[in-house]
Protein backbone atom coordinates (compact mmCIF):
# COMPACT_ATOMS: atom_id res chain seq x y z
CA UNK A 1 0.00 0.00 0.00
CA UNK A 2 1.83 3.05 -1.11
CA UNK A 3 1.31 6.59 1.36
CA UNK A 4 0.89 9.89 -0.07
CA UNK A 5 4.28 11.37 1.60
CA UNK A 6 4.83 15.24 2.17
CA UNK A 7 8.31 16.37 3.46
CA UNK A 8 8.28 18.95 5.51
CA UNK A 9 5.95 21.07 3.43
CA UNK A 10 5.62 24.90 3.32
CA UNK A 11 2.91 27.06 4.61
CA UNK A 12 2.19 27.79 1.75
CA UNK A 13 1.42 24.20 0.72
CA UNK A 14 -0.62 23.24 3.63
CA UNK A 15 -4.38 23.96 2.30
CA UNK A 16 -3.53 22.12 -0.86
CA UNK A 17 -2.49 18.88 1.59
CA UNK A 18 -5.50 19.63 4.07
CA UNK A 19 -8.45 19.30 1.19
CA UNK A 20 -10.88 16.48 2.21
CA UNK A 21 -11.96 13.64 -0.32
CA UNK A 22 -14.62 15.50 -2.15
CA UNK A 23 -17.87 13.98 -3.69
CA UNK A 24 -20.05 14.46 -7.11
CA UNK A 25 -23.02 15.99 -5.39
CA UNK A 26 -24.25 17.53 -9.04
CA UNK A 27 -27.98 16.89 -8.67
CA UNK A 28 -27.56 16.02 -4.87
CA UNK A 29 -29.46 18.57 -3.46
CA UNK A 30 -32.43 18.65 -5.74
CA UNK A 31 -32.77 14.70 -5.66
CA UNK A 32 -32.73 15.08 -2.09
CA UNK A 33 -35.38 17.67 -1.81
CA UNK A 34 -37.78 15.88 -4.18
CA UNK A 35 -37.96 12.81 -0.99
CA UNK A 36 -38.22 15.62 1.47
CA UNK A 37 -41.39 17.25 -0.30
CA UNK A 38 -42.76 13.74 -0.97
CA UNK A 39 -42.77 12.72 2.17
CA UNK A 40 -43.96 16.03 3.32
CA UNK A 41 -47.11 15.61 1.30
CA UNK A 42 -47.65 11.79 1.37
CA UNK A 43 -46.28 10.57 4.69
CA UNK A 44 -46.27 6.87 5.60
CA UNK A 45 -47.05 6.15 2.33
CA UNK A 46 -43.48 7.62 0.43
CA UNK A 47 -41.45 6.38 3.64
CA UNK A 48 -42.62 2.78 2.57
CA UNK A 49 -42.25 3.57 -1.09
CA UNK A 50 -38.73 4.61 -0.94
CA UNK A 51 -37.72 1.38 1.52
CA UNK A 52 -38.50 -0.71 -0.70
CA UNK A 53 -36.70 1.38 -3.47
CA UNK A 54 -33.57 2.40 -1.91
CA UNK A 55 -33.42 -0.41 0.88
CA UNK A 56 -34.98 -3.34 -1.50
CA UNK A 57 -37.81 -4.25 1.31
CA UNK A 58 -41.15 -4.02 1.53
CA UNK A 59 -42.66 -2.92 5.17
CA UNK A 60 -46.05 -2.48 5.88
CA UNK A 61 -45.31 -1.77 10.14
CA UNK A 62 -43.37 0.99 9.96
CA UNK A 63 -43.20 1.27 13.81
CA UNK A 64 -41.15 -1.30 15.09
CA UNK A 65 -43.37 -3.38 17.96
CA UNK A 66 -42.73 -3.74 21.93
CA UNK A 67 -42.39 -7.87 21.01
CA UNK A 68 -39.79 -6.87 18.40
CA UNK A 69 -37.76 -4.85 21.01
CA UNK A 70 -38.08 -7.46 23.75
CA UNK A 71 -36.89 -9.81 21.67
CA UNK A 72 -34.09 -8.33 20.21
CA UNK A 73 -32.32 -9.41 23.68
CA UNK A 74 -32.35 -13.25 22.47
CA UNK A 75 -30.80 -12.52 19.07
CA UNK A 76 -27.62 -11.33 20.77
CA UNK A 77 -24.54 -13.33 22.68
CA UNK A 78 -24.07 -12.10 26.46
CA UNK A 79 -20.79 -11.05 25.81
CA UNK A 80 -21.96 -8.44 23.17
CA UNK A 81 -24.72 -7.53 25.70
CA UNK A 82 -22.54 -6.92 28.38
CA UNK A 83 -20.07 -4.57 26.83
CA UNK A 84 -22.84 -2.43 25.39
CA UNK A 85 -24.46 -2.09 29.28
CA UNK A 86 -20.68 -1.43 29.83
CA UNK A 87 -20.57 0.93 27.30
CA UNK A 88 -23.84 3.33 28.36
CA UNK A 89 -22.58 2.94 32.05
CA UNK A 90 -19.90 5.38 31.09
CA UNK A 91 -21.12 7.05 28.43
CA UNK A 92 -23.84 7.72 31.12
CA UNK A 93 -21.42 8.80 33.85
CA UNK A 94 -19.38 11.51 31.45
CA UNK A 95 -22.67 13.12 30.26
CA UNK A 96 -24.17 13.39 33.61
CA UNK A 97 -21.34 14.96 34.93
CA UNK A 98 -22.42 17.98 32.48
CA UNK A 99 -25.32 19.49 34.25
CA UNK A 100 -25.52 22.45 35.10
CA UNK A 101 -27.18 24.58 37.78
CA UNK A 102 -29.01 27.63 37.12
CA UNK A 103 -27.02 30.84 37.21
CA UNK A 104 -28.17 33.84 38.87
CA UNK A 105 -26.78 37.16 39.30
CA UNK A 106 -27.86 40.73 40.22
CA UNK A 107 -27.02 42.64 38.54
CA UNK A 108 -27.89 46.25 40.09
CA UNK A 109 -30.17 46.72 43.66
CA UNK A 110 -33.97 45.00 41.99
CA UNK A 111 -32.41 43.56 38.90
CA UNK A 112 -32.08 39.88 39.04
CA UNK A 113 -31.12 38.06 35.89
CA UNK A 114 -30.57 33.92 35.83
CA UNK A 115 -29.98 31.45 33.15
CA UNK A 116 -31.53 27.98 33.26
CA UNK A 117 -30.87 25.09 30.79
CA UNK A 118 -34.43 23.12 29.78
CA UNK A 119 -34.84 20.16 27.31
CA UNK A 120 -35.62 20.05 23.83
CA UNK A 121 -39.12 18.47 24.27
CA UNK A 122 -38.99 16.38 20.61
CA UNK A 123 -35.55 15.01 19.44
CA UNK A 124 -34.87 12.51 16.19
CA UNK A 125 -31.92 10.50 16.41
CA UNK A 126 -30.61 9.16 12.74
CA UNK A 127 -28.82 5.52 13.11
CA UNK A 128 -27.10 4.26 10.16
CA UNK A 129 -27.71 0.95 9.33
CA UNK A 130 -25.86 -0.25 5.72
CA UNK A 131 -22.35 -1.09 5.59
CA UNK A 132 -22.12 -1.21 9.69
CA UNK A 133 -25.18 -1.23 11.95
CA UNK A 134 -24.11 1.46 14.38
CA UNK A 135 -25.63 0.69 17.46
CA UNK A 136 -22.94 2.80 19.15
CA UNK A 137 -24.64 5.71 17.90
CA UNK A 138 -28.19 4.97 19.85
CA UNK A 139 -25.91 5.06 23.12
CA UNK A 140 -24.06 8.28 22.14
CA UNK A 141 -27.18 10.20 20.83
CA UNK A 142 -29.80 8.15 23.37
CA UNK A 143 -28.13 8.54 26.68
CA UNK A 144 -27.90 12.29 26.65
CA UNK A 145 -31.40 13.06 25.76
CA UNK A 146 -32.48 10.51 28.14
CA UNK A 147 -30.25 12.74 30.81
CA UNK A 148 -31.60 15.92 29.80
CA UNK A 149 -35.26 15.04 30.20
CA UNK A 150 -36.37 15.37 26.36
CA UNK A 151 -40.36 14.21 26.61
CA UNK A 152 -39.81 12.32 23.20
CA UNK A 153 -37.15 10.27 21.35
CA UNK A 154 -37.66 9.11 18.22
CA UNK A 155 -34.99 6.36 16.30
CA UNK A 156 -34.93 6.28 13.12
CA UNK A 157 -33.13 3.37 11.28
CA UNK A 158 -32.97 1.63 7.87
CA UNK A 159 -34.28 -1.76 7.49
CA UNK A 160 -31.94 -4.85 6.38
CA UNK A 161 -33.64 -6.97 3.62
CA UNK A 162 -35.74 -9.19 5.62
CA UNK A 163 -37.43 -5.78 6.90
CA UNK A 164 -35.63 -5.63 10.20
CA UNK A 165 -33.75 -3.25 12.23
CA UNK A 166 -30.84 -5.08 14.07
CA UNK A 167 -31.14 -6.55 17.16
CA UNK A 168 -27.80 -4.18 18.50
CA UNK A 169 -29.31 -1.07 17.70
CA UNK A 170 -32.95 -2.41 19.15
CA UNK A 171 -31.33 -3.98 22.32
CA UNK A 172 -29.23 -0.75 22.75
CA UNK A 173 -32.52 1.81 22.54
CA UNK A 174 -34.07 -0.84 24.85
CA UNK A 175 -31.82 -0.38 27.75
CA UNK A 176 -31.94 3.21 27.33
CA UNK A 177 -35.80 3.38 27.16
CA UNK A 178 -36.35 4.53 23.72
CA UNK A 179 -40.06 2.92 22.24
CA UNK A 180 -40.31 4.89 19.46
CA UNK A 181 -38.28 2.84 16.61
CA UNK A 182 -39.36 3.46 12.67
CA UNK A 183 -38.09 1.61 9.90
CA UNK A 184 -36.81 4.23 7.51
CA UNK A 185 -33.23 5.14 6.86
CA UNK A 186 -31.68 8.01 4.14
CA UNK A 187 -33.05 11.19 3.34
CA UNK A 188 -36.94 9.72 3.87
CA UNK A 189 -35.94 9.54 7.94
CA UNK A 190 -34.71 12.91 8.01
CA UNK A 191 -37.98 13.97 5.96
CA UNK A 192 -40.28 11.76 8.00
CA UNK A 193 -38.74 13.28 12.17
CA UNK A 194 -38.55 16.92 10.30
CA UNK A 195 -42.31 17.24 9.16
CA UNK A 196 -43.97 14.21 11.14
CA UNK A 197 -46.01 11.53 9.28
CA UNK A 198 -48.82 9.89 10.98
CA UNK A 199 -46.47 6.36 12.32
CA UNK A 200 -43.40 9.27 13.15
CA UNK A 201 -44.30 11.90 15.73
CA UNK A 202 -42.45 15.47 14.26
CA UNK A 203 -39.06 16.46 16.06
CA UNK A 204 -37.80 19.77 17.32
CA UNK A 205 -33.82 18.80 16.84
CA UNK A 206 -32.48 15.54 14.79
CA UNK A 207 -29.35 14.32 15.45
CA UNK A 208 -26.93 11.45 14.06
CA UNK A 209 -24.44 10.53 11.38
CA UNK A 210 -25.26 9.44 7.62
CA UNK A 211 -24.33 9.05 4.27
CA UNK A 212 -24.45 12.46 1.80
CA UNK A 213 -27.95 12.13 1.20
CA UNK A 214 -28.60 12.19 4.90
CA UNK A 215 -26.28 15.28 5.13
CA UNK A 216 -27.68 16.50 2.84
CA UNK A 217 -31.24 15.90 3.63
CA UNK A 218 -30.14 17.22 7.38
CA UNK A 219 -29.12 20.61 5.92
CA UNK A 220 -32.40 21.31 3.64
CA UNK A 221 -34.68 20.71 6.60
CA UNK A 222 -32.61 23.12 8.81
CA UNK A 223 -33.02 25.94 6.61
CA UNK A 224 -37.05 24.99 7.02
CA UNK A 225 -37.07 25.10 11.04
CA UNK A 226 -36.09 21.87 12.31
CA UNK A 227 -32.73 22.11 13.82
CA UNK A 228 -29.76 19.77 13.64
CA UNK A 229 -26.82 18.43 15.82
CA UNK A 230 -24.07 19.65 13.62
CA UNK A 231 -22.39 19.93 9.82
CA UNK A 232 -21.28 16.57 9.29
CA UNK A 233 -19.30 14.41 6.58
CA UNK A 234 -16.84 11.44 5.99
CA UNK A 235 -15.06 10.86 9.44
CA UNK A 236 -11.42 11.36 9.53
CA UNK A 237 -8.32 11.11 12.02
CA UNK A 238 -5.09 12.84 12.23
CA UNK A 239 -2.19 11.28 14.36
CA UNK A 240 0.70 13.32 16.08
CA UNK A 241 3.46 10.30 16.12
CA UNK A 242 6.74 10.82 17.26
CA UNK A 243 9.72 8.59 17.75
CA UNK A 244 8.32 6.96 21.14
CA UNK A 245 5.43 5.91 19.06
CA UNK A 246 4.68 2.01 18.66
CA UNK A 247 4.46 1.55 14.89
CA UNK A 248 1.68 -0.75 15.30
CA UNK A 249 -0.48 0.73 17.59
CA UNK A 250 -0.57 3.67 15.32
CA UNK A 251 -1.08 1.91 12.11
CA UNK A 252 -4.03 -0.01 13.52
CA UNK A 253 -5.13 3.78 14.93
CA UNK A 254 -5.00 5.09 10.95
CA UNK A 255 -6.53 1.34 9.55
CA UNK A 256 -9.45 1.73 12.37
CA UNK A 257 -10.44 5.14 10.80
CA UNK A 258 -10.38 4.22 7.85
CA UNK A 259 -12.28 1.57 6.85
CA UNK A 260 -15.26 3.72 7.77
CA UNK A 261 -15.79 4.65 4.77
CA UNK A 262 -14.24 4.99 1.13
CA UNK A 263 -14.09 8.75 1.98
CA UNK A 264 -12.91 8.89 4.85
CA UNK A 265 -9.48 10.29 5.39
CA UNK A 266 -6.38 9.74 7.72
CA UNK A 267 -3.29 11.79 7.98
CA UNK A 268 0.02 11.07 10.53
CA UNK A 269 1.50 14.37 10.76
CA UNK A 270 5.31 13.06 12.45
CA UNK A 271 9.10 14.56 12.94
CA UNK A 272 10.48 11.17 12.82
CA UNK A 273 11.30 9.59 9.14
CA UNK A 274 11.82 6.24 10.26
CA UNK A 275 8.48 5.85 11.75
CA UNK A 276 7.08 5.98 8.67
CA UNK A 277 8.56 3.20 7.21
CA UNK A 278 7.78 1.05 10.09
CA UNK A 279 4.24 1.98 10.11
CA UNK A 280 3.62 1.66 6.64
CA UNK A 281 4.86 -1.90 7.17
CA UNK A 282 2.65 -2.53 9.46
CA UNK A 283 -0.25 -1.16 7.84
CA UNK A 284 0.18 -3.49 4.78
CA UNK A 285 0.73 -6.60 7.48
CA UNK A 286 -2.74 -5.43 9.10
CA UNK A 287 -4.43 -4.36 6.04
CA UNK A 288 -4.17 -7.91 4.29
CA UNK A 289 -6.30 -9.04 7.95
CA UNK A 290 -9.35 -6.94 7.54
CA UNK A 291 -12.50 -8.22 6.33
CA UNK A 292 -13.22 -4.43 4.96
CA UNK A 293 -9.72 -4.04 3.60
CA UNK A 294 -10.40 -3.33 -0.17
CA UNK A 295 -12.65 -0.08 1.03
CA UNK A 296 -9.71 0.57 3.92
CA UNK A 297 -7.14 0.67 1.12
CA UNK A 298 -9.32 2.91 -1.05
CA UNK A 299 -9.63 5.38 2.00
CA UNK A 300 -5.52 5.48 3.01
CA UNK A 301 -5.32 6.90 -1.36
CA UNK A 302 -6.98 10.01 0.59
CA UNK A 303 -4.61 9.87 3.27
CA UNK A 304 -1.06 11.54 3.97
CA UNK A 305 1.66 10.93 6.05
CA UNK A 306 3.65 14.58 6.19
CA UNK A 307 7.23 14.85 7.81
CA UNK A 308 7.69 18.21 10.14
CA UNK A 309 10.64 19.44 11.67
CA UNK A 310 9.28 19.61 15.34
CA UNK A 311 6.20 18.22 17.09
CA UNK A 312 5.57 21.76 17.81
CA UNK A 313 5.07 22.48 14.19
CA UNK A 314 2.74 19.19 13.49
CA UNK A 315 0.18 20.62 16.30
CA UNK A 316 0.42 23.45 14.63
CA UNK A 317 -0.43 22.04 11.18
CA UNK A 318 -2.98 19.57 13.10
CA UNK A 319 -5.36 23.03 14.52
CA UNK A 320 -5.19 24.17 11.08
CA UNK A 321 -6.49 21.23 9.83
CA UNK A 322 -8.73 20.85 12.48
CA UNK A 323 -9.55 17.19 12.46
CA UNK A 324 -12.75 15.08 13.93
CA UNK A 325 -10.58 13.02 15.62
CA UNK A 326 -6.65 13.61 17.15
CA UNK A 327 -4.53 11.21 18.32
CA UNK A 328 -1.23 12.03 20.42
CA UNK A 329 1.07 9.54 20.23
CA UNK A 330 4.35 10.78 22.19
CA UNK A 331 6.10 11.35 25.23
CA UNK A 332 4.36 14.33 27.27
CA UNK A 333 1.43 13.74 25.32
CA UNK A 334 -1.02 15.61 28.02
CA UNK A 335 1.29 18.30 27.59
CA UNK A 336 1.02 18.44 24.19
CA UNK A 337 -2.62 18.11 24.56
CA UNK A 338 -2.79 22.12 25.93
CA UNK A 339 -1.59 23.12 22.71
CA UNK A 340 -4.79 21.36 20.90
CA UNK A 341 -6.73 24.33 19.70
CA UNK A 342 -9.13 23.10 16.81
CA UNK A 343 -10.73 19.01 17.02
CA UNK A 344 -13.44 17.17 17.93
CA UNK A 345 -12.05 14.66 20.45
CA UNK A 346 -8.39 13.79 21.70
CA UNK A 347 -7.12 10.81 22.19
CA UNK A 348 -3.82 11.44 24.45
CA UNK A 349 -1.03 8.85 25.01
CA UNK A 350 0.13 5.63 23.59
CA UNK A 351 -2.49 3.60 25.07
CA UNK A 352 -5.50 5.55 23.88
CA UNK A 353 -6.67 4.44 20.65
CA UNK A 354 -9.87 6.69 18.67
CA UNK A 355 -11.44 3.41 18.89
CA UNK A 356 -12.05 3.77 23.03
CA UNK A 357 -13.96 6.95 22.04
CA UNK A 358 -15.89 5.59 19.43
CA UNK A 359 -17.14 2.64 21.61
CA UNK A 360 -16.56 2.61 25.36
CA UNK A 361 -14.75 5.53 27.15
CA UNK A 362 -17.65 7.74 28.33
CA UNK A 363 -16.89 10.74 25.63
CA UNK A 364 -19.58 11.49 22.69
CA UNK A 365 -18.45 9.72 19.18
CA UNK A 366 -20.62 12.36 17.16
CA UNK A 367 -18.20 14.87 16.05
CA UNK A 368 -17.52 17.77 13.81
CA UNK A 369 -16.06 16.92 10.56
CA UNK A 370 -14.42 18.17 7.50
CA UNK A 371 -12.77 21.38 9.33
CA UNK A 372 -15.91 22.53 11.14
CA UNK A 373 -13.97 21.60 14.48
CA UNK A 374 -12.93 24.88 14.16
CA UNK A 375 -16.18 26.80 15.09
CA UNK A 376 -18.39 23.23 16.50
CA UNK A 377 -18.18 20.93 19.56
CA UNK A 378 -19.34 17.49 19.41
CA UNK A 379 -22.61 16.74 20.90
CA UNK A 380 -22.78 16.35 24.59
CA UNK A 381 -26.21 16.92 27.03
CA UNK A 382 -25.44 20.69 25.93
CA UNK A 383 -26.78 19.34 22.57
CA UNK A 384 -29.96 18.44 23.94
CA UNK A 385 -30.39 21.62 25.98
CA UNK A 386 -31.54 24.98 25.53
CA UNK A 387 -29.94 27.66 27.82
CA UNK A 388 -32.96 30.40 28.50
CA UNK A 389 -32.31 33.70 30.22
CA UNK A 390 -34.74 35.11 32.44
CA UNK A 391 -34.83 38.49 34.53
CA UNK A 392 -36.98 39.99 36.93
CA UNK A 393 -37.18 43.63 37.95
CA UNK A 394 -38.60 45.10 40.57
CA UNK A 395 -40.09 49.21 41.24
CA UNK A 396 -36.80 49.98 42.88
CA UNK A 397 -34.89 48.21 40.18
CA UNK A 398 -36.74 49.70 36.95
CA UNK A 399 -36.02 53.11 38.64
CA UNK A 400 -32.23 52.57 38.95
CA UNK A 401 -31.85 51.42 35.42
CA UNK A 402 -34.70 53.68 33.62
CA UNK A 403 -32.94 56.40 32.80
CA UNK A 404 -30.05 54.22 30.96
CA UNK A 405 -32.52 52.35 28.73
CA UNK A 406 -35.04 55.21 28.33
CA UNK A 407 -31.81 56.95 26.65
CA UNK A 408 -30.96 54.44 24.64
CA UNK A 409 -33.99 53.43 23.47
CA UNK A 410 -34.48 57.33 22.39
CA UNK A 411 -31.50 57.39 20.46
CA UNK A 412 -32.51 54.19 18.30
CA UNK A 413 -35.69 56.05 17.71
CA UNK A 414 -37.42 53.52 19.78
CA UNK A 415 -40.38 55.59 21.27
CA UNK A 416 -42.27 52.39 22.18
CA UNK A 417 -38.96 50.73 23.80
CA UNK A 418 -38.84 54.43 25.71
CA UNK A 419 -42.45 54.21 27.01
CA UNK A 420 -42.41 50.80 27.89
CA UNK A 421 -40.03 52.14 30.67
CA UNK A 422 -41.29 55.51 31.03
CA UNK A 423 -44.61 54.49 31.78
CA UNK A 424 -43.69 52.04 34.79
CA UNK A 425 -41.80 54.75 36.11
CA UNK A 426 -44.89 57.04 36.05
CA UNK A 427 -42.95 59.91 34.06
CA UNK A 428 -41.95 61.47 30.69
CA UNK A 429 -44.78 59.42 29.50
CA UNK A 430 -46.26 60.62 26.34
CA UNK A 431 -49.84 59.12 27.51
CA UNK A 432 -49.39 60.59 30.67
Amino acid sequence: MNLNISKYPQLSEWESLFKRPTLNVTNLFSTVQEILDEVKSNGDQALRQYTERFDGVSVQDIQVSEQEISDSETRLSEKLKNAIRQAAANIELFHKAQRTEPLFVETMPGIRCWRKAIPIQKVGLYIPGGTAPLFSSVLMLGIPAKIAGCREIVLCSPPDKTGNINPAILFAAKIIGITTIIKAGGAQAIAAMAYGTKSVPRTDKIFGPGNQFVTAAKQLISLSGTAIDMPAGPSEVAVIADETANPAYVAADLLSQAEHGRDSQVILFTNSESLVDDIHTEIDRQLEQLPRKEMAAESLGNSRVILTKTIEEAMEMSNAYAPEHLILATKDAEELAEKVVNAGSVFVGHYTPESAGDYASGTNHTLPTNGTARAYSGVSLDSYMKMVTFQAISEEGIELLGDTIEEMAAAEQLDAHKNAVSIRRKKSYNGA
